[in-house]
């Protein structure tokens, strides 16, 4: 459920806080006052697209905050798989604070994707919109509002579908590849034999190649590095009066002259000697080296050679030694299908037409499901209907199987088939229904679905297009009867409507400081009524209008009772 919206700096909002409550929360106001930023502001939070454009002017950032109260396992089951901890009070905040370079989404104090953000939007709100109503002039939706309606069974069955599908269509298109010629054939075997052999030849292993590298770079520059350790070896050895060496044996020679006058010079004489010894094993290592950079030339040509071969088989199969190998093995599959051709295309053969067999199964069980859910919705649907006042209304909800055209959907055409006044030859929705009618089809819709989904709050964003008068009382009924259920956020220009509120809100839009600033609050007993006649009347409200608000609300009550 849906406890919170706080807007700040957003459009002409300022700054607005307003708590909902369970039921039906109606939201009314004048023409232009807000009433789409307040809608906005909530598709904003949840993942919609955002524009630097809706900052209000002279602010730095727009932000907005919802509160969610969790209402089922499912919902805190996806706040578990997303790793973001849940409140104590079982609530989630959801933050979305949008500025000029970009915005930022936080789920209680956690920082969150778009996409993560729209996938938990869709557990908790379902925001209906006019434009909504056009999904039903698509026939190509019906499969799956179908779909939809029958739930995790049809989802699963749909998952195993799409599954078998790509397994197919990757078979179908190796098959459709491996169409070659008795000439392209041999040409092909010819090139792996060969590529195969070259490489095993080669008999490479692991890590040779970095120690060839080290060996040819130590070889090429063996000149530089015999100089230079020379030169080290004569700057720390014996046979130089400057050497390091030399100057510590007659440093330790003084100091052994005069220790016998004091005795703690034996112990600096010793630190002395450790040295000594450091430097002398140290030149002897040293000594060691020069004789190991001393290399034939049969050797020098050899390492070349060596490192030349893995140089050039990097350059045709791999970067590396192991790309190399692997890219060896794959060529050996491929000379023994080829060795072999026959007896792989049968064996292609048989896995494409197993993966076939299993397909027209899966398509055979989903085309049975959609049935048997296709009149389970078609009845309940018609129900709906009727209440929303059409009594004559006929509807057909029609599974069709197309076995020659399977695709990862299945192989069903859905239509949906009505007619909704007596003696109209029943048709697709999309060929009969005008602008006021598929707001109703698409309320009863919702209405039927709200049992199936376990979205806790739902969103009508001026429902009422093109109804009025007994209609719109039968679709203020239909709203109170879904309140009971779920929680409801409609936007509505209908008094009727208004009437079954269960919270009611009002969209203002006043002069503050010379700029235009929206509110949103709510509104109690009195003010209800003025504003119930306000939408009655439009400008004038007389005590009659009051009056007439007053029994449309009392009605409304009476209803909600039963």
């Amino acid at each position: 459920m849906l406890v919170s919206l706080h807007v700040k700096n957003l459009a002409l909002i300022d700054e607005t806080e307003v708590f909902f409550g369970k039921g039906l929360n109606i939201l009314t106001g004048e023409t232009g006052a807000g009433k789409s930023v307040i809608m906005g502001s909530i598709n904003l939070a949840l993942g919609g697209k955002g524009d630097k454009g809706l900052i209000r002017t002279g602010a730095d950032y727009a932000l907005v905050e919802l509160i969610f109260q969790i209402e089922n396992q499912e919902q805190a089951g996806l706040l578990a798989q997303m790793d973001i901890p849940l409140e104590e009070d079982g609530m989630v905040v959801v933050v979305r604070r949008l500025m000029p370079e970009r915005s930022l989404c936080k789920i209680n104090g956690m920082t969150v994707s778009q996409k993560q953000l729209k996938e938990l939007a869709s557990l908790f709100i379902n925001i209906h919109g006019q434009h909504e109503n056009q999904t039903l002039l698509n026939s190509k939706k019906y499969a799956q509002i179908l779909d939809e309606y029958g739930g995790e069974q049809v989802e699963s069955l749909k998952n195993k579908l799409k599954e078998a599908y790509t397994l197919y269509a990757k078979i179908n298109k190796e098959l459709e590849n491996s169409e070659i010629d008795e000439k392209e054939k041999a040409r092909e075997i010819a090139l792996a034999s060969f590529e195969i052999e070259e490489i095993k030849e080669a008999a490479l292993q692991p890590g040779e190649d970095i120690e060839l590298d080290d060996r040819y770079r130590k070889m090429i520059n063996g000149k530089r590095i015999a100089a230079g350790v020379a030169a080290a070896y004569g700057c720390t050895g014996y046979g130089e009066a400057t050497a390091a060496g030399d100057s510590l044996g007659r440093a330790i020679r003084e100091l052994k002259n005069v220790a016998a006058f004091d005795e703690d010079l034996e112990e600096l004489i010793e630190q002395l000697s450790e040295i000594d010894n450091l430097l002398n094993d140290f030149n002897r290592s040293l000594a060691e080296y020069q004789q190991g950079l001393e290399f034939e030339p049969e050797e020098f040509d050899r390492v070349e050679k060596r490192l030349n071969l893995y140089n050039r088989l990097k350059d045709k199969y791999g970067n590396s030694v192991e790309e190399i190998l692997s890219y060896c093995q794959k060529k050996e599959e491929q000379l023994e299908k080829l060795e072999d051709y026959d007896d792989y295309l049968e064996k292609l053969r048989q896995e494409l037409e197993q993966h076939y067999r299993q397909m027209t199964e899966l398509c055979a069980r989903l085309s049975a499901l959609r049935q048997k859910n296709a009149m389970q919705l078609q009845k309940k649907l018609k129900k709906s209907l009727q209440e929303l006042n059409f009594p004559a209304v006929e509807l057909e909800i029609l599974v069709k199987p197309e076995e020659e055209k399977i695709t990862s959907e299945g192989y069903d055409q859905v239509d949906f088939m009505i007619s909704l006044n007596p003696g109209e030859p029943i048709q697709s929705i999309s060929k009969v229904a005008s602008g006021g009618e598929l707001s109703r089809i698409m309320l009863a819709l919702k209405a039927v679905m709200a049992d199936k989904e376990q979205t806790g709050t739902l969103i009508f964003d001026e429902i009422d297009a093109g109804i009025s008068g007994k209609t719109a009382w039968k679709v203020s009924e239909k709203m109170a009867l879904l309140g009971k259920e779920h929680q409801l956020l409609c936007i509505t220009h209908l008094p009727q409507i208004a009437a079954m509120a269960d919270q009611h809100f009002v969209i203002e839009k006043k002069n503050e400081g010379g700029r235009s600033v929206t509110h949103i609050f709510r509104i109690e007993e009195e003010e209800i009524l003025h504003e119930l006649a306000r939408l009655l009347s439009g400008s004038s409200v007389t005590e009659t209008v009051l009056a007439n608000a007053k029994e449309l609300k009392d009605l409304a009550g009476k209803t909600k009772l039963y």
